[in-house]
């Protein structure tokens, strides 16, 4: 008899990453001495966030190809920029407001600017690749390959330090950057160990979702939850808006930039790796995996539905009159959570 367990989890949005995460976090509530009880490899799952989300960094690297052509670049470029400058500018306003510390009473508790900076930087790219599979142009896909260059804590941490906060030593910047790094380097020097590290990017997001969650208290999710709930839907707006202008520019519809203002799965992660590298942050950790798993959750139902009533208010990106003149579509990356 098989039961459908990778069937049911994919019913959730997002569900790769947040269900294991949910599981991590029922189980550092309800019973906190589970790790150090068992011990050994079990202990080790529970706290082994961060040498996970190194190797995921690699196989995220290597699925990233070097080639492409003018359009993909222009397109993913300008996609990447408007996305990380509303980062920016967000970071900058609630940087001279909060500083790294958390709000620390009343509806906005748990609200930071690493919540903020974290859950706007990063795009879904499973769910844009899916979008613009039914409604956009097979090179609007090959996009993503410049766009997955969010990846990471690397750009969050160099908005934090350009936003007035807390700075990062260079070695820190690059070791955040050097997974990813040398992951490409691999995967564009052998396609096989593309092909072959490529493979382990969906496995292993459950995985870091479970240990990121093990370091949880759900007693507090409920002071987040409306707030969550609002992050999630200003995600789609704030970045949403100057996306589908940004794309219009570069030659689209518009289509593909809504289809961008999503909040990556992985994302999730890069509060906890922020605060490893700078202490400043680690009170604001906690608050923000869980905003960033909200907005991830509340991004992934509400882009798919956005994006469907703009292509059909402005017709499918796909327009079968425009030939690629020769120009050859770089294969999306795996996607992410």
């Amino acid at each position: 008899m098989q039961i459908p367990i990778k069937r049911a989890i994919e019913r959730v949005p997002g569900g790769m990453m947040v269900v294991p995460l949910l599981a991590g976090a029922l189980i550092a509530t309800f019973f906190p001495g589970t790790p150090k009880y068992f011990g050994s490899f079990t202990g080790a799952l529970f706290s082994g966030a961060l040498t996970i989300l190194a190797v995921f960094y690699v196989c995220m690297g290597a699925s990233i190809d070097f080639r492409a052509t003018p359009y993909i670049v222009k397109k993913g470029g300008t996609l990447l920029i408007v996305k990380i400058g509303i980062a920016l500018i967000l970071g900058l306003i609630f940087g001279q407001v909060l500083g790294e510390a958390p709000v620390a009473a009343g509806m906005f508790a748990g609200l930071s600017t690493l919540a903020v900076v974290a859950s706007m930087n990063d795009t879904n790219g499973g769910l844009y690749m899916a979008l613009m599979g039914q409604y956009g142009r097979p090179r609007d896909v090959g996009a993503y390959t410049v766009m997955s260059l969010e990846s990471g804590p690397f750009l969050t941490m160099v908005t934090l330090g350009v936003a007035g906060l807390s700075a990062f030593p260079w070695q820190t910047l690059v070791g955040a950057v050097l997974p990813l790094l040398v992951g490409m380097i691999i995967g564009n020097l052998d396609r096989e160990m593309r092909a072959f590290l490529s493979r382990a990017i969906p496995v292993m997001i459950p995985f870091f979702a479970f240990a990121l969650g093990a370091g949880l208290d759900l007693t507090k999710v409920w002071q987040a939850g409306l707030l969550g709930l609002a992050m999630g839907v200003a995600v789609v707006v704030l970045t949403g808006i100057p996306l589908f202008f940004a794309d219009r520019l570069t030659g689209g519809t518009g289509v593909a930039g809504v289809a961008a203002a999503s909040t990556a799965g992985n994302a999730a992660a890069v509060p906890a790796i922020v605060a490893a590298a700078n202490p400043a942050y680690a009170e604001a950790a906690g608050p923000a995996t869980i905003l960033v798993a909200a907005c991830v959750v509340v991004t992934a139902i509400l882009v798919p539905i956005v994006t469907a009533w703009t292509a059909k208010v402005v017709g499918r990106g796909a327009d079968e009159a425009e030939a690629l003149d020769g120009e050859p579509v770089v294969p999306a990356p795996v996607s992410r959570a």
